[in-house]
């Protein structure tokens, strides 16, 4: 096992090289070193995550929620998806949703205390049709609402990641979903660097880069070190990360779940390394840890998807919002306070 005394040590290496570079995080090979821990030390690295968490970035939790804008027909062959046209999954499908059923959508999130909100297309690419409606979405959304907005609708280039900014747009997201080594038993249908090269597209555009991916699609503990390192190195702004929920008709159905405690230690091991980015929860969460979900908030995340997660719901905001107080954290705050957060959930 992976002894107490041995963590103490790593916390004053990182307490020591903070004090020269703050927010610097654990190496790659420290980060290997501690898939070793097992057993009731697991506690003891997720209290270690947490004070870096807090140290670093504060004991605000940014609550996101996203509008599955576009919902089926993708031509991807993503092992996980329920919207891929290559599998059989039992969900709902619909055209582009208007600018004004994007924004009702964005108000709801709004009333719920969500602060960021993001438009998301199934798709590989996004047509011209589709960009406009979004573009026409993030304005009115900006206008009358204090949300910032992010979007997700595949393979931009930079005239088209431009055209959102000046719309608005504060954020995009895409996901590497998976570590290079294990990608191709995940997706064919397009290659890891094409996913690489997106981001790196959005950071050059000034917009805020968010990318994760997805735990439990079978890839081994080192290659989920292997995504965060990525990840590290990409300097994206925000990671969230889902935990496999097998769906029905998927080519990942019958995956087995990851033990709740090993998703905890995981989220511990990207905090820190990346002591001062938004670790956000997404889907996953009430499936995979249940009754643990709080667990996920003294183990180094700060950022919670609240609602949907594209094809299916998660618990409700209210539940969230009480998980978030009766830990003593409170909202994080863009135009907003977290004042108005807390006279909501008394």
């Amino acid at each position: 096992m992976y002894a107490m005394d041995t963590l103490n040590e790593l916390s004053a290496k990182l307490l020591s090289r903070q004090a020269v570079k703050p927010n610097q995080g654990i190496t790659y090979s420290e980060a290997l070193d501690l898939l070793q821990v097992s057993g009731s030390d697991v506690l003891d690295l997720l209290g270690f995550a947490n004070n870096v968490r807090s140290r670093c970035s504060g004991d605000g939790v940014s609550l996101c929620s996203i509008v599955n804008a576009k919902s089926g027909g993708c031509s991807e062959d993503c092992a996980f998806c329920a919207q891929s046209r290559y599998h059989k999954s039992k969900i709902e499908l619909y055209p582009m949703l208007s600018p004004d059923e994007i924004f009702n959508a964005a108000s709801d999130a709004a009333c719920h205390g969500a602060l960021h909100f993001g438009i998301v297309t199934s798709g590989h690419r996004s047509s011209k049709q589709d960009l406009e409606n979004v573009a026409s979405a993030v304005k009115l959304i900006t206008k009358e609402t204090e949300l910032t907005v992010c979007a997700s609708l595949g393979i931009l280039s930079s005239e088209q990641l431009n055209h959102l900014k000046s719309a608005g747009l504060n954020k995009y997201h895409h996901n590497l979903e998976t570590a290079e080594s294990y990608f191709d038993q995940i997706c064919t249908t397009h290659s890891y660097s094409e996913r690489v090269e997106m981001v790196k597209r959005v950071k050059a555009s000034g917009l805020l880069a968010c990318s994760g991916g997805i735990i439990g699609l079978g890839e081994s503990a080192e290659q989920r070190i292997e995504l965060a390192e990525t990840l590290l190195k990409l300097d994206v702004d925000s990671v969230p990360i889902n935990v496999l929920v097998p769906i029905s008709g998927t080519a990942l159905s019958h995956e087995p779940p990851l033990p709740p405690m090993e998703i905890l230690k995981t989220i511990a091991i990207f905090r820190l390394m990346m002591p001062s980015k938004v670790i956000t929860l997404a889907g996953g969460r009430e499936h995979n840890l249940g009754d643990l979900q709080p667990l996920l908030l003294t183990s180094g995340a700060n950022g919670l998807l609240i609602g949907n997660y594209l094809t299916m719901p998660g618990q409700s905001p209210e539940r969230d919002k009480k998980m978030i107080k009766n830990l003593g954290l409170h909202l994080g705050t863009n135009k907003r306070s977290h004042e108005s957060f807390n006279n909501k959930i008394r």
